[in-house]
């Protein structure tokens, strides 16, 4: 069973992260984590944090495209990210972006609902142990985001 509790974190402190194993880009397959990146973006721009996330139908669809292609090279596969973007820098990217613990929080449970999901490319459910390891790294790094006392 997969342990989705969301760290606390205390702001300005910016934990070591552990990248989850390229098992998972493996078993997942990138259309398979596009699409869950493309079901993430759904509903966080409908979400109470709306306003972080652009509501115009292309910068939206691009906005979805990074962001996958950064789940697909931290996973081990191609460096998309860095050839269409250049160096991920994330912090520094987020920075015009007022994220403080609540919105971090709202994100990261609308993951959890998309790794709920997630099959292998057999269809088989992706086991726990991937599952985790996606999780922790989005917990961890996701603390790095915040960037706005509550």
């Amino acid at each position: 069973m997969v342990d989705f509790t969301i760290m606390q974190g205390q702001f300005g402190v910016r934990p070591p992260v552990t990248k989850h194993s390229p098992a998972f880009l493996q078993l997942v397959g990138e259309e398979a984590i596009r699409q869950m990146v493309s079901n993430h973006y759904d509903v966080l721009v409908k979400s109470e944090i709306k306003e972080l996330f652009p509501q115009e139908a292309e910068a939206l669809k691009a906005a979805k495209q990074h962001a996958a292609d950064f789940i697909i090279q931290i996973s081990g596969g191609p460096a998309y990210f860095n050839q269409n973007r250049g160096a991920p820098q994330m912090v520094g990217r987020h920075a015009p972006f007022r994220i403080d613990a609540n919105s971090r929080i709202i994100w990261l449970e609308s993951y959890i609902e998309e790794i709920k999901k997630l099959k292998t490319t057999d269809g088989e459910d992706l086991p726990d142990g991937i599952k985790q390891e996606f999780f922790n790294y989005l917990n961890g790094f996701s603390l790095w985001m915040v960037n706005t006392p509550s």
